[in-house]
């Protein structure tokens, strides 16, 4: 090294050592003149507290390295974050090393803050991984789900109230800012005292570095992961591959759902099958296969189910049952809803923009295009304008602001299941229009967070919903049921079995002869109900008073009654319109119907 980079080497540490609080060797001019002078304690607190400073400036580091530890080998699922997941030595942490070691001061130090914010903002997508995959199954989409942050905060301000969304919102806004900023600082601290102990900083990144290439040729692996880690460039890479994914996605769905089967079929040979009876299509939200196969769940559900049967044998009713793979978990009903009503797999937003802004014929739309059928939605759940109704064939949609209730809400949910069926009763179903009717009907009783929840109380007595206030008031508090893990499993089981009984209760007592039902879940409950490797599968039940009706599906292989065994078949939720389509009608370019 030549005398003058020594020179200025030196000049650099002694500067940045002033910067910890001592005292650099000065010109001569800043001498005291006097004995008194000299005498003088040097004044600032790190002047007069050394052991106070040097204490302080450790555990500035070791905070700094932990932080940036930690960022590094964050994983992306709750699951995964144990003890084992940070006792690694990341490839990431080794390379930001060489290379500020090797800049020069002014670069480095800007090098230092920018990949500190990437760092902060990498942190950020992976908290939001985590998030996505408690309560969706699934990593954070950076093209698609931002919007999706917007619908979070407004599920927590209708479950929990105003006052706790707000705070969320504040709470993640200071944690993103927080992280980007500490994230920033805390690699600029590591980077001067790298530069301040170059030769030490050498060794030890020369050392990791060996035992990284090492490790990673040897496959040593600490509690099943690789100890050689390079998690954070993994996940860049992931991050990158599923932004082109998504993008290349839209274009071929587009194409995809430009073409259907039974898009030119005129209506006169659509649902030949169901002409005159009155139709039914209901959502239950989250009834999922848990609900009928978890132990701690499953008990009381099943039960329900076994007695609902024998109510509707009981009355000339029978049932058969499947089950279908929806295209969501935990969320996002929309996308299940959608996926079962138009033929196609819709598993994200971007998907579901594009089929509901084009002309793709769902299953409602069909019996509108029949011109047989008056076609109605009772959507509790929407709480604003809904353009997708003029999609989906819909003459009429009512809302949460249309169906007259006056009662109190149940967290998310806007009105009690027995209250919205009751009020399609009155508006739709117990009206004579001169034909029969179709309905998609949205039950929101079983939303998370599943606390409080509404009784089943006599039809007579349900009114504008005001009767309700008594029930709401009782129940139990959404935070305590869904933070607590036994709790959550036992009121979402209850949630069920109340939505089941008030849709069988309404067709014991409205129905008639004409009435066939379909009804499922749109999809599986989060994670933290159904279990870390739950399936999507979420029952499908087709209820009728005609048996030819319940014939017409006999090739399906569907069990009797309201309760699919693990036997029964399991098809794509997006099999579904074609199936039945194919089963209540002729098949595309047959010749005229003659049933």
């Amino acid at each position: 090294m030549s005398r003058q980079s020594s020179s200025r080497q030196r000049s650099e540490t002694d500067n940045e050592t002033s910067e910890e609080g001592l005292v650099p060797q000065g010109p001569a001019e800043h001498t005291p003149a006097t004995a008194a002078e000299a005498a003088a304690p040097r004044g600032g607190r790190r002047g007069d507290w050394p052991a106070v400073a040097r204490t302080v400036a450790w555990l500035t580091t070791g905070l700094s390295l932990a932080l940036v530890f930690v960022a590094l080998l964050l994983p992306t699922e709750l699951a995964l974050i144990r003890p084992g997941a940070f006792l690694r030595v990341p490839v990431e942490g080794i390379f930001g090393a060489t290379l500020l070691l090797v800049l020069p001061s002014v670069t480095r130090r800007v090098v230092a803050v920018l990949a500190g914010a990437v760092l902060g903002a990498l942190t950020i997508l992976n908290l939001l991984d985590i998030g996505f995959h408690e309560f969706l199954g699934r990593g954070f989409n950076v093209v698609l789900d931002w919007i999706l942050l917007d619908d979070a905060e407004s599920y927590v301000k209708d479950s929990f109230g105003g006052t706790a969304a707000t705070a969320a919102v504040a709470g993640a806004v200071i944690l993103a800012v927080a992280l980007l900023v500490l994230m920033a600082l805390a690699v600029l601290r590591i980077s001067d005292v790298m530069a301040r102990n170059s030769a030490v900083a050498t060794r030890t990144t020369l050392v990791l570095g060996t035992v990284w290439v090492v490790c990673a040729a040897l496959g040593v692996q600490v509690a099943g992961v690789p100890f050689a880690s390079r998690s954070t460039t993994a996940l860049v890479q992931d991050r990158a591959e599923r932004v082109r994914t998504t993008l290349a996605d839209e274009r071929e769905f587009a194409k995809v759902a430009a073409v259907d089967t039974y898009g030119d079929t005129p209506g006169d040979r659509l649902l030949t099958g169901l002409r005159g009876k009155d139709v039914m299509f209901t959502f239950i939200e989250s009834y999922g296969r848990s609900a009928i196969e978890d132990p701690r769940i499953a008990p009381g559900v099943r039960r329900t189910l076994r007695d609902a049967t024998e109510r509707l044998d009981k009355a000339g009713f029978a049932a058969k049952s499947g089950w279908l793979t929806s295209a969501t978990y935990g969320g996002s009903s929309w996308l299940g809803h959608s996926t079962f009503l138009t033929g196609l797999w819709i598993d994200n937003q971007s998907r579901y923009r594009t089929v509901t802004a084009g002309d793709h014929l769902s299953l409602t739309r069909a019996f509108q295009r029949t011109g047989a059928w008056r076609t109605v939605g009772i959507m509790p759940g929407v709480q604003k304008a809904w353009p997708e109704g003029r999609f989906y064939g819909l003459d009429h949609v009512y809302d949460s602001r249309d169906l007259g209730y006056r009662g109190p809400k149940f967290s998310w949910s806007t009105m009690p299941d027995q209250y919205a069926l009751k009020a399609f009763e009155r508006l739709e179903h117990g009206r004579k229009h001169g034909k029969p009717l179709m309905s998609e009907i949205i039950l929101t009783s079983s939303h998370q967070p599943w606390a409080p929840l509404p009784k089943t109380i006599p039809w007579s007595e349900i009114g504008d919903g005001s009767v309700y206030r008594a029930v709401q008031k009782a129940g139990k508090k959404p935070a305590d049921v869904f933070t607590d893990p036994t709790e959550v499993k036992t009121e979402y089981g209850k949630s069920i079995q109340y939505s089941v009984n008030s849709l069988i209760d309404y067709v014991l007592k409205y129905g008639g002869k004409n009435t066939v039902l379909v009804f499922l879940g749109d999809h599986q409950p989060l994670a933290r109900v159904s279990g870390d490797n739950a399936s999507r599968d979420v029952p499908v039940t087709l209820v009728a008073h005609d048996q030819a009706v319940l014939d017409r599906i006999s090739h399906w292989g569907w069990q009797d009654g309201l309760m699919p065994g693990a036997n029964a078949p399991v098809w794509k939720m997006s099999s579904f319109r074609d199936r039945f389509l194919d089963a209540y009608g002729p098949r595309p370019g047959a010749g005229a119907a003659t049933d």
